[in-house]
């Protein structure tokens, strides 16, 4: 989010291109074409691709930006975008090279060398943001750039290299026109995607043209496309119902979405499995009143996730008991095994021997929205009732609360996580690992071990064990709590094609395949 990515699940500062650039990226056959529009309730917090790692700016990157390489619609295997062709060398999965295209520009014109490559990912890792993606790359050691080839040199393991250069993490940007040290704020963008950012209005509405200077894995770069952004569920439905946007993409109101009928004729209904998922994360700090592993897991025994699934979101969602999702390789229950049901004994039990004094005040902050506030209430309504915890609530808007929880204002916070690449590595290392993403302050040596031991095996399959080993010890030391896991809506006007592949569970946002009938 990929958060949600975070993408964590989810997540631009003003950008308008030249109005000489866009009206010349236009072919005429398509500059008087109306644009299919596109809302959503994900919100863009940076355009710069090091300063965001959220679902609704790497929507955005997936458009305006190109990576070496990409992924086509429900493929599990990465292939060339930007590249002409990639893979490790040496046999050790720690030498990692690519050849790029020698036909590539970026808007203003420029061609696009290696050196812009280099540039990308040295600036990523130098600013290396609270809420940046640099967390992808805990093992890129260098670098290095010569003639059309790019190598990445690795300090361990790491098959899942490949999909993380697939990401929004991976994205592109011309080395003249993003400073070294710090992010872009002058409203520009300088990318080589399917697409070029004709105008931005922050929080309000992007419109995208077809970018006729692409080459890459795509053939076709597709229709305009205008995106609008809503804060609230409530205000999409309301834009979906008035007309005002032809197709609809996280997220309306659960209640909604449960009446959807994949079979209604009226409309082009898409119902799919998803990994997205949701978490209440634990700040486990020194300072933090939860920095006891006994008392978080108190709370992992009150929590009843029943209520959540059935009254909240209406069946909209599925209970998860696992950090790793159904669907993904080594998925098991920890969570359920240790925690079937909701005990406060149990719970009450943890906290005396965790020598606390009860009831225990607690900070609890969440995106400001409308369904995040009634779970957010739930949940304080089930560790209230013990008698165990006072809990005090935070609506936070979304840039202030990423920040927020990056910095440890908050005892708890709940985080929603899109998959960036199909691997279930991409629930492990950035929610759990060394300096993850989450930034709540776990740290576990035996936990960065396990990590690494996933990352050996190019046959994903035999990575299986240690990420069962790993999501148990994820149930014992419980830094988080999985909540749930979500389907997939897109909903989209009868006049309008190809919505079935907007997304597909890889982090891509393919507006490209949304065309008029």
């Amino acid at each position: 989010m990929r958060s949600i990515r975070l993408r964590i699940l989810a997540i631009l500062a003003v950008l308008v291109i030249a109005g000489v650039v866009a009206w010349q990226l236009l072919p005429s056959d398509e500059a008087n074409a109306d644009p299919v529009t596109v809302g959503t309730t994900d919100a863009v917090t940076s355009l710069d691709p090091a300063g965001a790692y959220d679902a609704g700016s790497w929507a955005m990157y997936s458009n305006l930006y190109q990576s070496l390489m990409t992924f086509k619609s429900g493929a599990i295997v990465p292939e060339p975008d930007a590249a002409e062709s990639c893979g490790f060398i040496g046999g050790k999965l720690q030498t990692y090279q690519c050849k790029l295209r020698d036909d590539l520009t970026f808007s203003d014109g420029k061609k696009m060398t290696v050196d812009d490559v280099k540039y990308s990912f040295d600036r990523m890792l130098e600013i290396k943001t609270d809420v940046g993606p640099s967390v992808l790359f805990p093992s890129l050691k260098n670098v290095v750039a010569e003639g059309r080839t790019i190598t990445f040199n690795l300090s361990a393991r790491d098959a899942t290299f490949p999909q993380k250069l697939a990401t929004g993490a991976g994205s592109i940007v011309e080395k003249d026109a993003y400073s070294e040290h710090k992010l872009r704020s002058d409203g520009k963008v300088n990318g080589s995607g399917p697409y070029v950012l004709k105008s931005y209005e922050p929080g309000v509405k992007a419109e995208l043209v077809p970018n006729s200077r692409y080459k890459g894995a795509l053939k076709d770069t597709g229709n305009p496309v205008t995106v609008r952004y809503y804060k609230q569920s409530e205000d999409l439905l309301a834009a979906w119902k008035s007309g005002q946007v032809d197709v609809t993409h996280r997220q309306l109101p659960p209640s909604t979405l449960a009446e959807l009928n994949p079979g209604d004729s009226d409309k082009r209904v898409t119902e799919a499995d998803s990994a997205e998922i949701r978490n209440l994360v634990f700040n486990v700090r020194k300072d933090s009143p939860l920095a006891d592993r006994k008392v978080r897991q108190a709370i992992a025994s009150i929590i009843d996730r029943g209520p959540l699934v059935g009254d909240i979101y209406n069946g909209t969602v599925d209970p998860l008991y696992s950090l790793i999702p159904q669907g993904y390789i080594g998925h098991s229950t920890p969570f359920f095994d240790a925690y079937p049901a909701p005990d406060t004994e149990r719970a009450k039990s943890l906290m005396q021997e965790a020598g606390v004094q009860t009831p225990l005040p607690v900070t609890f902050a969440y995106r400001e929205g409308d369904e995040y506030t009634k779970e957010t209430k739930e949940i304080q309504r089930q560790l209230q009732a013990t008698g165990l915890f006072k809990v005090t609530v935070k609506a936070v808007e979304w840039t202030r609360f990423q920040k927020g929880y990056a910095a440890g204002e908050y005892d708890m916070y709940t985080v929603g996580w899109l998959p960036d690449y199909p691997d279930p590595d991409t629930f492990s290392q950035p929610l759990v690992g060394r300096d993850s993403s989450l930034h709540n302050g776990y740290s576990s040596k035996k936990m960065d071990g396990l990590i690494s031991s996933t990352l050996q095996y190019s046959d994903r399959s035999r990575a299986s064990a240690d990420f069962k080993s790993l999501q148990k010890l994820v149930g014992e030391d419980v830094p988080l709590v999985p909540l749930w896991q979500k389907k997939d809506y897109v909903v989209a006007k009868e006049d309008v094609a190809g919505s079935q592949y907007l997304s597909d569970g890889t982090g891509i946002w393919r507006l490209w395949e949304l065309s008029w009938i």
